[in-house]
Formats: structure tokens, sequence, C-alpha cells
């Protein structure tokens, strides 16, 4: 099995063991990078035989992208805080607590994404669209709420709260605040969805 059909072996619930040895993978990529990762350095570290690691995971870019998505559950569970104001707020701050946690997990990422067509598309399947989910279900509940508009929703709306905060964090070197995330909600995202009007405290 490759990254192009793990899709299917993510869905899988991973065993007591499995999680463990993941857990391992994204401790040693936090403190080693991608480059410097081995798979026979996971074994080792979590006393087991490479022959399993391998019959498992068949390559380290399959270890690390599972270690990556299990380690990334919370990510894709709904605020519900019951306004879209709050909503935004607490969705910002979970990509920042997660940013913080993992940056040079995600660095490796969007390494190895941009090197591996099979790579990209299990994060669009198993990471990129189920937030994007989760912010399309905050949007609808603030729709039934009468806050906004169905009308304001557009692609665009999806990608710029946690786009802009992975940029500031992995890109531009400038890891977002409190403040950073307040602004983006406050002056950005509720003006836009809200047709300009002035934003609910």
């Amino acid at each position: 099995m490759t990254a192009d059909d793990m899709g299917d072996a993510s869905c899988r619930p991973w065993s007591d063991r499995e999680a463990e040895l993941l857990a391992i993978t994204l401790e040693l990529l936090q403190e080693h990078g991608y480059d410097r990762l081995s798979v026979e350095a996971v074994a080792t570290e979590a006393k087991a035989s490479k022959a399993t690691m391998y019959r498992r995971w068949p390559s380290k870019a399959d270890l690390v992208l599972a270690a990556f998505i299990e380690g990334t559950p919370n990510s894709a569970v709904p605020p519900q805080t019951g306004s879209l104001r709050g909503d935004l707020i607490e969705i910002g701050r979970s990509v920042c607590e997660h940013e913080r946690e993992r940056t040079m997990t995600m660095r490796a990422m969007l390494n190895e994404v941009s090197h591996s067509a099979g790579f990209q598309t299990v994060m669009q399947q198993k990471f990129v669209l189920l937030r994007k989910l989760v912010i399309d279900g905050v949007l609808a509940e603030a729709v039934e709420r009468g806050e906004i508009d169905m009308s304001a929703i557009n692609e665009e709306i999806f990608d710029l709260l946690p786009g802009y905060l992975v940029f500031r964090a992995l890109v531009a070197d400038r890891p977002p605040t409190e403040e950073t995330i307040r602004i983006l909600v406050d002056d950005v995202l509720l003006p836009s969805l809200r047709g300009g009007c002035e934003r609910q405290e």
C-alpha cells in the first residue's frame, strides 16, 4: 500500500499498538524533521520490528501521513459555541494550537505534498476536506440562526481563516496571536459574511 491508496487504510481504527507507533513517529518527526526521520528509528524507539512497521506502512511517507492524521483528530470537531463569531474564534484558536504543537510536522507534510500527487490526494481527502466540512457546518448553523444569509457564503470563505493562519505560522514565520484571530474574524470574515454590517459582539 502506498500514499495513493492509503485513504481506505486510514479509515480503519488503529490498534492500541499502532496508535503508540504513530505517536512515537510524531515525536521523532518533531524532534528531527522529515528528512532525518526513518522507519527504522521509529521501530527502534518503539521496540518494534522493522518487518512489522513496513508491513503496516510500506514507506516513510505512509507512516508520516498516518501519524499526522492520527495526531490531529480534534481539529475536525465543530466548536458549537452558539454564535458564528464564537465558532470562528474557536476554529482559529484550534488551528493556531495545532500549528504550535506540530510546526515541523506541518512543514514536512507540505514538503511531501509538493513531491507526491498521491500524498496530496490523501491529504485533501483526510485532512483538508474534513476541516472544510467543519467550517461549512458552522456557517450553515449561522444561517439557521439568522446571523448571516446563505448568499454571503462562497468558496473563498472556507480557506481564508485556516489558510491565513497557516501562512503566518509556516511561511511568513510570524506566529499568529489571539489578536490576529480576533482581527481576522471581526474585521475581515464577519463584515464579509454580514454584507459589511457592523459586527456583533
